[in-house]
This record gives structure tokens, sequence and C-alpha cells, in this order.
């Protein structure tokens, strides 16, 4: 079986999620237009953002339906991030915290879909 490259995101507006990952991300879409806007990554992995009411077959998820997670080298880097974020004006959903997995915190797309950027325990 090969591995999974590309994710998806339903969201309402494509071109709206599209400007909030171009701050997020540092990197403008391949692809943008009002029914999908895709990244692509130097890793191969593409990030999709698909305009909700024009999936086939049919979506009925709401929003935040999907997490898109950040491993960083630190929780130093953890810490950054969470300020960047904080200063780009994303909406945090949970401060940096120690967790099981490791240190972690976890901010929110227009959509509702987690992103949470993480240092592994270990």
């Amino acid at each position: 079986m090969t591995e999974p490259t590309f994710v998806l995101l339903y969201v309402d507006d494509p071109i709206r999620s599209a400007a909030f990952y171009e701050r997020l991300l540092g990197r403008a879409p391949v692809e943008a237009s009002p029914g999908f806007a895709m990244f692509v990554f130097p890793s191969g992995l593409k990030l999709g953002l698909w305009l909700r009411r024009e999936v086939q077959p049919a979506a009925f998820a709401m929003g935040g339906g999907a997490e898109l997670c950040f491993p960083v080298a630190d929780a130093a880097a953890v810490d950054a991030a969470h300020a960047a974020w904080r200063a780009q004006g994303v909406e945090i959903a949970q401060a940096p915290v120690a967790m099981d997995f490791g240190y972690t915190f976890t901010g929110l797309d227009p959509d509702g879909h987690r992103l949470r950027v993480f240092h592994p325990a270990g």
C-alpha cells in the first residue's frame, strides 16, 4: 500500500482559508479559486481546502472534524510557535501544556479544524 500524500479539509470559504494558511505556513497556495485551494510542501504532502458545499459525494461533517499536527524540535519551539500564532490572531483552543505524548498547544483555523504544535515526550 502507498503512503497518504494528500490531506483535504472541507471549508466554508477556500479563499479565506487559503489566506489564513498562507500567513500561518509562510507559503502561497499553488492553486486558489472560490471552490478549491491547494498547498504543496517540499516533502510532497499536499493540503487541499475544498468548498464544503461542492464536495462530492456530499460531506455532512461540520468544521473542526480534522486535526493537522506540526512536530517541532523542542519545547521552546512550541512556545515560539504559540507566540507567533497568537500575534497573527490565530484562535488558541489550548494554551501550551505538558500532556502524556509531549508538550503541545492547539490553534484553530477559520473552520474550526485543529492545528496542533507539539514536541514529543521522550
